[in-house]
């Protein structure tokens, strides 16, 4: 993470080390009307007969979202679930502006490129690679679905979300990095960190989408989308701050030192919420973003918004992409399938107990489904409620790969599916839970099913 002390120096020479963003020229059917609001969510119209979310669409949506200020500020509003905590409260007075904020600050097309074996190793020595040669785009806009897909996987990857000290210094400790989930693909790669020039015109190492959002499997192989539920960024930072000696508050360092391996808090407030990174698979379908709901997913310019403005925030709003790969990122995420399962026994006996007790929940195609206020839920409201992110609600969860989804409920509590579904761990006496001694509390579906319903369930799972 960039030291505090180095922003003022970074923020003097921004302008100097950005990238323009390419001009554009507007297309005659998107040309923006100022005398209307437009609806983000609208129905196409009889002269657009355009299916909602097909690709058809999602490409002239693409238009309105580059081109058209108030139809992406009107999208803005309309996802924000909660106005007023502290996630919408920022966006709300920062993006969409058109002559403020967000909107003026300077485009930032970064020079990156991934950490290959050899950039690793040269870290690894504590020596500082030479600076990329090249910026991460060309200008050139995709004119296809696949062009932006294309596009927007090198975002994913490449695109610094943070200059991270942190990881620079890992890298120099191989045993640790190893322990706390800095993956190596089967070239030596390490997917999700990054050598680039900082807007400060540093080489510096950093962190993309990919850091918590891709692993590598047992051959290898990176696995895009599923989440690296061995990252222990806790662990890490801790590791840094003891070795080195930098103060650290002492609650941060309590609550980090709780995250465990898949669980960081990454919410805009100080409470107690660290969520377990989810998987990105079946985003398509969903239509609430966040744990807690925190986005309205009914258009696609939601989750350009949520990935524009998460970029621009974690660079310290110093500097926003260009927005050409926010949307091209937006569709990457969109494209990411889970591995390849097996054949769902949709005839099993355990298909038939998924549909009396679960599909009324997690009914849409991706398994997952609606907002539930978190009372009903049961389980631990401090994300729901808390000041950051809160909505009131908990998201049903996707359940595309569930089982190899560990840990569960938005918190990670949940160290298994024969843990989520046992009765025992609601007991007070229960002690077995991976965050600790105590009951696991809420979420009591397919709890009180009987041992052969119990097995079935778990057997259809497997299968999801």
């Amino acid at each position: 993470m960039v030291h505090r002390a180095c922003l003022l120096a970074m923020l003097t020479c921004v302008v100097a080390c950005s990238e323009p963003e390419p001009a554009r020229t507007p297309a005659p059917s998107s040309t923006p009307d100022p005398a209307r609001t437009p609806d983000p969510a609208r129905p196409p119209t009889p002269s657009s007969p355009l299916t909602p979310w097909s690709d058809a669409w999602l490409l002239r949506e693409g238009e309105r979202f580059l081109e058209d200020t108030a139809y992406r500020r009107a999208a803005l509003e309309h996802s924000l679930v909660n106005p007023n905590n502290l996630y919408s409260r920022q966006r709300l007075a920062s993006y969409g502006l058109g002559t403020r904020r967000w909107d003026r600050l300077p485009v930032w097309n970064p020079r990156s490129q991934p950490v290959t074996a050899e950039l690793a190793a040269q870290l690894e020595r504590g020596q500082v690679p030479s600076e990329p040669s090249e910026p991460l785009w060309d200008g050139n806009e995709p004119t296809t679905m696949d062009g932006w897909v294309a596009l927007g996987r090198r975002v994913f990857f490449e695109y610094p979300m943070r200059a991270e000290v942190y990881m620079e210094w890992g890298l120099t400790k191989p045993a640790l990095a190893t322990a706390v989930g800095v993956e190596r693909s089967a070239e030596g790669g390490v997917p999700g960190l990054v050598v680039f020039r900082d807007v400060d015109r540093e080489v510096r190492v950093g962190i993309t989408c990919a850091i918590c959002h891709s692993s590598v499997d047992d051959e290898g192989v990176v696995v895009e989308g599923a989440a690296r539920r061995s990252f222990d960024y806790g662990r890490l930072r801790l590791s840094y701050f003891a070795d080195t000696g930098e103060w650290v508050e002492p609650g941060l360092a309590r609550r980090m030192a709780t995250w465990g391996p898949g669980r960081a808090d990454v919410t805009e407030d100080d409470d107690e919420d660290p969520v377990a990174i989810p998987d990105l698979w079946g985003i398509r379908a969903q239509r609430w973003l966040t744990q807690a709901g925190t986005i309205r997913h009914d258009s696609p310019l939601a989750l350009a918004i949520r990935q524009e403005t998460q970029l621009t925030d974690s660079n310290h709003a110093m500097v926003r992409p260009p927005r050409a790969l926010a949307w091209a990122l937006a569709m990457y995420v969109y494209s990411l399938e889970p591995p390849t399962a097996t054949t769902i026994d949709t005839a099993s006996r355990g298909a038939a107990v998924f549909a009396d007790q679960c599909a009324g929940c997690h009914a849409n195609e991706g398994y997952g489904g609606r907002v539930i206020a978190a009372d009903r839920i049961g389980t631990d409201p401090a994300l729901a409620t808390g000041r950051g992110r809160g909505t009131g609600t908990y998201r049903v969860a996707p359940l595309l790969r569930v089982a190899t989804g560990a840990p569960y409920l938005h918190d990670g509590s949940v160290a298994s599916l024969q843990e989520l579904l046992s009765p025992a761990r609601l007991s007070p006496d229960y002690t077995a839970g991976r965050l600790g001694p105590g009951p696991i509390p809420g979420h009591t579906a397919g709890t009180a099913l009987v041992a052969h319903d119990r097995e079935a369930l778990l057997a259809f799972l497997q299968t999801i």
